[in-house]
């Protein structure tokens, strides 16, 4: 949970700080660019600047859980901090002698292009959307990690074509069977190891970014449902 960050283990507190921002800083940025209408790169100086303060001022010993969700928190803190932060000492106090967060926003910046900046009333939602993004992504990234690692890259391969197919039709099992050079049997279990791994991955990225467990479980259940029983 995100308490670690509030912890004595500095080694603890480094893995949660990194969670932390590798599921939520595109969803900032993104909201920095379309909802307060920034170019790309003042919201790249606002995201730095944003998660920088963030960890320097521990804002979560602010934070009441009895309140709102985390991730409606740390938007209003990113929304008082836009409001508050001058574009012109934006840059300095990213820089300060701290090494600046290595982010891929280039790749942020070709989706912002795709997207129309949200309504008042559809800001919840965006945030929200972008979030469960942030979330998959990051999962995913740790599933070809995990899958690799173990020499089972092919595994990978095959449900990135199959479960992440952007067109349709997506190949057969028996198509993928023939591509790989494995029965289509054997498909058949690397899906189904691929989707219960990420599955896994995606919960413990939920497990680290939320506050409490209840907040977890809310979570948990409102992306997979009934299906959720951890």
């Amino acid at each position: 949970m995100l308490a670690s960050l509030a912890g004595d283990d500095e080694s603890a507190r480094a893995t949660a700080w990194e969670d932390l921002v590798g599921v939520y800083w595109r969803p900032v940025y993104k909201y920095i660019r379309l909802r307060w209408r920034r170019n790309p790169h003042d919201a790249e100086d606002l995201t730095q600047g944003f998660f920088t303060k963030a960890l320097e001022k521990d804002f979560l010993s602010r934070y009441d859980p009895g309140r709102a969700r985390f991730r409606t928190y740390l938007r209003t803190c990113l929304d008082g901090y836009v409001l508050n932060e001058a574009q012109a000492s934006t840059a300095a106090k990213r820089g300060g002698g701290k090494a600046a967060l290595s982010l891929d926003f280039p790749d942020a910046e070709r989706e912002v292009g795709t997207q129309p900046a949200p309504r008042e009333d559809q800001i919840d939602e965006f945030f929200r959307t972008e979030w469960v993004r942030g979330l998959f992504a990051s999962a995913l990234a740790d599933l070809k990690r995990t899958l690799e690692r173990a020499g089972h890259g092919a595994r990978f391969d095959a449900f990135q074509r199959y479960d992440l197919a952007e067109s349709e039709p997506r190949p057969t099992y028996e198509e993928l069977g023939r591509e790989f050079g494995v029965p289509a049997t054997t498909v058949t279990n690397w899906l189904h190891d691929a989707r219960r791994r990420f599955r896994g991955h995606v919960l413990d990225r939920l497990r680290a970014t939320t506050a409490t467990d209840e907040e977890m479980r809310e979570e948990a259940r409102a992306l997979f449902g009934k299906e959720y029983d951890r």
